[in-house]
C-alpha cells in the first residue's frame, strides 16, 4: 500500500483530556511518524505519515479520541509523503 501523509484538525473538547499523549501512543502502535500539538484556537492538530491503512486507522480513532474528549469535527487534508519525521512526537 502507498505511503501517505494526513493533516487532521480536531475540534471540540480536545485539550486537557490527554488527547496528545493518547494520539502519540496510538500513532506509535500503528507505526506512524509525525507530530501532534495543541493549537491556540483550542483545537488539536495532527500530522501523520506512514502506510495509508494505518493512517486511516488513526483517522478513525481520532473521530472519538480518548474517553474524556468530545470530538465535534475532524477536518482532513491529504498530502504527499515526505519522510521528514523519524518518529511520532508531541510538540508545543
Amino acid at each position: 500500500m502507498a505511503l501517505k501523509q494526513l493533516q487532521l484538525v480536531i475540534r471540540g473538547r480536545v485539550q486537557g483530556v490527554y488527547f496528545r499523549a493518547s494520539t502519540q501512543r496510538e500513532a506509535r502502535r500503528l507505526g506512524l511518524s509525525g507530530w501532534v500539538k495543541n493549537r491556540s484556537d483550542g483545537c488539536l492538530e495532527i500530522l501523520a505519515e506512514g502506510e495509508e491503512a494505518s493512517i486511516r486507522e488513526l483517522y478513525g480513532w481520532a473521530q472519538k479520541g480518548p474517553s474524556a474528549a468530545r470530538v465535534e469535527r475532524v477536518d482532513t487534508r491529504w498530502r504527499s509523503f515526505t519522510g521528514d519525521f523519524p518518529d511520532f512526537r508531541i510538540i508545543d
